[in-house]
């Protein structure tokens, strides 16, 4: 009978020495254009009115999310939701950068996102509570919702689907030559999506206009980033595909709007995708559901206190001395004013007919 041999013992393996990198590049695309431009080490100023505007829309994201957690809690809102507040800078400094024409699309933590575009505060409120005013009339609910009016496509409940969707915009943007950018918003937790990595390939191969924003706000549904990822540097998640990346401070809306303003006009003159690594924070849960009991109550107070958007440029207005504290109460007076408008409007509107279940199921294409 044969017998089994002993198994040989492994080899020691000696760590190769670091290489140096080639000079030589396959294409002459390669070696001309993918470095990644050096990070500012000064973020550029904001104007007195540029404050002020991040200021008003930041906090009207603030409160308007405030306001759906309450909603939520008082069994208005059903589902899931999810909500923005401490990420609020990262939307609205990217918009700032973005151009008339040019798409967004994100997950389900998307309430900001519209706000940031101009969607009326009442139809994502409606939308939240199934009504018929809402933006999808009732039938997305907070994790789908869209505009093709305003350029916002989606609200995906399915992690990591907006990818592929915002490369196929950025796709179209191409075919058409339009000039537009495809922003793609994404979290910490989808970048390990396959279908991410899919969609890097396809855009640096087409040279697709399109900039991957990554909001990292270090836990995704309740897993610190250090747990889940092997490479914690998402801005490094496309060099295997030769797609420059930047890290930012998520947390300032300049230095959100700088680096945004630099990727799009990477990618208007033609050179192709972009990845954006903002590193943000959430101040709630994963969803209304998550207790969060996986993170210390100093590190999110500590985050509120040294770090938060809206105070850094609440700081800064008053510095410059462009608004005082009476100024800054209006402010909030007429953005609660408007957040509490959303509310009434979403709860007073009717839910949506029996018959809206069989419409935008198919489009009708006239011969």
């Amino acid at each position: 009978m044969a017998t089994k041999k002993a198994a040989p013992k492994k080899p020691a393996v000696k760590k190769p020495a670091a290489k140096k990198p080639s000079s030589r590049s396959t294409t002459k695309k390669a070696a001309t254009r993918k470095k990644s431009p050096q990070n500012q080490p000064n973020v550029p100023a904001f104007s007195a009115d540029e404050d002020l505007e991040a200021y008003k829309v930041m906090l009207t994201i603030r409160r308007f999310e405030e306001k759906a957690g309450q909603m939520y809690g008082m069994g208005l809102i059903g589902g899931f939701c999810h909500l923005y507040i401490g990420q609020e800078a990262v939307v609205v400094g990217v918009q700032m950068a973005s151009e008339e024409g040019d798409q967004m699309i994100t997950g389900y933590r998307d309430h900001g996102h519209m706000i940031a575009m101009g969607l009326d505060p009442r139809g994502v409120m409606a939308e939240l509570t199934g009504r018929e005013g809402g933006l999808s009339r009732g039938k997305g609910g907070s994790m789908h919702m869209f505009s093709t009016e305003k350029h916002f496509y989606g609200g995906h409940g399915i992690v990591g689907a907006q990818v592929s969707l915002g490369t196929g915009l950025a796709f179209a943007n191409r075919y058409y030559d339009n000039g537009n950018v495809s922003f793609v918003y994404f979290g910490d937790g989808a970048a390990n999506q396959g279908q991410v990595y899919e969609s890097f390939n396809m855009a640096e191969l087409w040279e697709l206009p399109v900039v991957y924003v990554i909001e990292n706000n270090q836990y995704a549904m309740g897993t610190a980033i250090s747990r889940a990822s092997a490479q914690t540097d998402l801005s490094k998640r496309g060099v295997s595909f030769n797609i420059p990346g930047e890290q930012v401070d998520g947390m300032d809306v300049r230095a959100v709007r700088d680096a945004a303003a630099r990727a799009a006009k990477s990618c208007r003159d033609g050179n192709g995708p972009f990845i954006l690594e903002m590193n943000t924070y959430r101040y709630r849960g994963h969803s209304m559901s998550d207790p969060a009991k996986y993170r210390a109550r100093e590190e999110v107070n500590r985050m509120r206190e040294e770090h938060d958007p809206i105070e850094q440029v609440k700081a800064r207005l008053l510095k410059s001395k462009t608004v005082n504290e009476a100024g800054l109460k209006e402010i909030d007076a007429e953005v609660r004013a408007i957040v509490t408008d959303a509310a009434n409007f979403a709860q007073e509107s009717p839910e949506p007919d029996a018959s809206e279940l069989w419409t935008d199921i198919i489009e009708e294409v006239s011969a």
